[in-house]
């Protein structure tokens, strides 16, 4: 099975064409204003998927099945507590009814209205993928599922991946006025149907979907060398929480990016691939980098020559370590920049890469990494872009073979604080 620029293009589209249409007829329903949020498509392993299902919150769906041309299961899943929100909404004109998320269990009625607003959720989603593709695609009678397990809701579907197996999903967030509903969505295809509908719209040579499955895995392997060396250069312990390789439109990339003061260091890196990397840290975190690193006081706002320096050190030795893994795993070269602080807002401390990006494509694979401190403040949101079209031409001479055997490995001098 092969991937191109194009096929997940399209996947991108139907994506925000069907949470579109979703969120009009949520709007239709509750009469609550809405408008789509983020949307991406996440290659994500079965491991991390039940993951997301397995953090003690209670969790109702609603999931159909699919036949035509896409074959397999749609499920849209909502925090109980949103789902009770948007069902509150639509029974409480009819008995003036308050529910109260804690106490509330979900009863006939209940279940009716929550299956209702899933089955249009999905319908919306389903249609807006029909429209794209122009053509059709059938839907079963919803079901139901409530659960805080990732069991009840694809335990019993052959589609879903195995724990060490990568899947493309849909994910989607609907924003309501004055509250934010959350949910996301999953669609299991069948691996046939997938594979026919991404050669219908392939029109490069494409990326094997292993050599895709083997980059991630190497990616991984490169997020953790970035924990061990911050825990090594900040004697903070850090660890890599649960990452993704998403697939998004470069405009979307502004949207993800929490909106507040950000603390970080851009690379632009070159060689095969070549694109961009950033660590962005909220401005506490990188007041506990500065702390840390630095043994005596600093400016005020600690971001002054001195903080700077220590921000801009860390960056780049996680760079080369990133990178450095990369490069022995492709056999290949990779050069990076040097650091290039930022400390600005939101979504204004990624613009500049996007607008350089922009100029030669639409879409990206992020590799979207937390690094988390064990005890103290200090997350570390890692954005690995690259070229489109080096990716495609690094992955097809990647031997994922190689991924285990090679070490991945950064030298740098440990810096002494005290």
């Amino acid at each position: 099975m092969k991937l191109d620029v194009n096929a997940l293009g399209t996947f991108y589209r139907m994506a925000r064409e069907g949470a579109g249409l979703a969120a009009g007829r949520l709007t239709h329903m509750t009469g609550v204003e809405t408008q789509v949020g983020v949307t991406k498509l996440n290659f994500m392993r079965g491991q991390e998927i039940r993951r997301d299902f397995e953090d003690s919150t209670e969790k109702v769906g609603v999931r159909v099945n699919l036949t035509g041309a896409i074959e397999g299961y749609s499920m849209v899943v909502f925090e109980r507590d949103n789902a009770l929100r948007i069902v509150e909404t639509l029974l409480a004109e009819a008995d003036d009814a308050e529910l109260d998320g804690d106490d509330v269990e979900f009863d006939e009625m209940t279940k009716s209205a929550a299956t209702e607003v899933g089955h249009i959720m999905n319908s919306g989603f389903i249609d807006g993928w029909a429209d794209v593709l122009e053509t059709v695609i059938d839907v079963s009678t919803p079901e139901f599922v409530q659960g805080a397990t990732a069991e009840p809701f694809f335990g019993d579907i052959e589609e879903t991946p195995d724990d060490d197996d990568l899947a493309l999903l849909f994910q989607s967030r609907i924003e309501t006025v004055g509250t934010e509903v959350g949910f996301s969505h999953y669609l299991f295809p069948k691996r046939e149907s997938m594979s026919s509908l991404l050669e219908q719209l392939r029109t490069s040579g494409g990326i094997e979907y292993d050599k895709l499955d083997g980059f991630d895995r190497m990616a991984e392997r490169g997020a953790e060398e970035v924990a061990k060396t911050a825990t090594t250069l900040t004697g903070i312990d850090t660890s890599v929480e649960i990452r993704r390789l998403n697939f998004v439109s470069l405009e979307a990339i502004p949207e993800q990016v929490a909106d507040e003061k950000l603390v970080g260091v851009a690379f632009e890196f070159d060689g095969m691939p070549s694109g961009y990397l950033l660590f962005l840290f909220d401005e506490e975190s990188a007041h506990e980098i500065v702390d840390a690193m630095v043994p005596m006081e600093v400016d005020e706002d600690g971001f002054g020559e001195m903080g700077t320096s220590a921000i801009k050190e860390l960056g780049n030795i996680m760079a080369s370590g990133f990178l450095d893994g990369w490069a022995n795993v492709l056999d290949t070269t990779i050069d990076h920049s040097t650091p290039e602080f930022i400390h600005d807002m939101g979504a204004a401390a990624v613009d500049p890469v996007i607008i350089q990006l922009g100029e030669d494509q639409e879409f990206a694979f992020v590799f979207d990494t937390v690094v988390v401190a064990d005890g103290r403040e200090f997350d570390c949101e890692v954005y690995a872009i690259p070229d489109e079209a080096d990716l495609e031409r690094a992955l097809n001479n990647l031997d994922v073979d190689r991924i285990e055997e090679t070490p991945t490995t950064a030298e740098f001098q440990e810096v002494n604080n005290t």
